[in-house]
């Protein structure tokens, strides 16, 4: 039998949860499955962005704070109830947290920033697992970061999260292999859009230095290909791990950064 790599990249019928789906990657991401066949439900925070989400690429919006561990295990119950099992979780629900050295930063936001990226991401794991386990299949992709793999001045508390989230990765990677579930990190490097115009601007107040000049020392000029990382990028290669291209990668790490080695 011949290779189709159409029908390797496909999701026709299967559910696809998208956490943070209502802006940046996780937006890009539900349209990139949607666009392939899945049926996607996206969650958040925000009711009205995911609603124009959902209704863009005919999906579903629940709203969701994955901090909140009992609307976590609501959402799942609901979307289990509606569509029997769940097939795909692109775990990306988080923030920048705190920017600020170690020495001067906020604990109380250090701590809120670990418990959306880190303690929400093992909510989400905790109930998909469940489900996967159950049906015995199934692809996790957690969102991590390039700054997963290396620390960063002023983003301890993000560098902590996204850590920490490689290490579950390789562990719930070799818990539920027996279980045909695949587990897989996204480390993508600086993206643009919203969120990052927002670092940016923090950055200049705290550093002193002009948007421009962070923005090309810090992001552009070191990165290979001398340029940002676009969502669309993201969402393209959280589909080959989603999908049956990527059928026996488990545990791993996929960096998607332009270059920034």
């Amino acid at each position: 039998m011949g290779f189709k790599s159409e029908e390797h990249c496909r999701l026709d019928g299967k559910v696809a949860i998208v956490t943070g789906g209502g802006s940046g990657i996780g937006k890009a991401t539900a349209k990139v499955f949607a666009d392939v066949g899945a049926k996607v439900v996206v969650t958040g925070r925000r009711n009205d962005p995911l609603i124009s989400v959902a209704n863009e690429i005919g999906g579903e919006a629940l709203v969701c704070d994955v901090s909140d561990r009992e609307q976590v295990r609501e959402m799942f119950r609901e979307i289990v109830n509606i569509h029997g099992r769940v097939d795909v979780l692109m775990n990306n629900a988080g923030g920048p947290g705190p920017i600020a050295e170690v020495v001067d930063v906020d604990m109380d936001a250090w701590v809120d920033c670990l418990n959306i990226n880190l303690v929400g991401a093992m909510h989400c794991l905790q109930e998909v697992a469940k489900v996967m386990i159950e049906q015995k299949a199934g692809s996790i992709i957690n969102v991590s970061s390039l700054m997963g793999v290396q620390g960063y001045p002023m983003r301890s508390a993000y560098v902590a999260s996204k850590f920490a989230l490689i290490g579950v990765t390789e562990t719930m990677a070799r818990e539920l292999g027996k279980y045909n579930v695949r587990v897989n990190a996204l480390l993508p490097g600086a993206v643009s859009g919203k969120n990052m115009e927002g670092i940016l601007k923090q950055r200049s107040l705290t550093e002193g230095r002009s948007i421009e000049e962070i923005e090309r020392e810090n992001y552009t000029d070191m990165a290979a290909l001398k340029r940002w990382v676009s969502p669309d990028e993201v969402a393209k290669a959280a589909l080959y791990l989603a999908s049956d291209l990527s059928s026996a990668i488990t545990g791993d790490k996929m960096k998607v950064d332009c270059g920034r080695f």
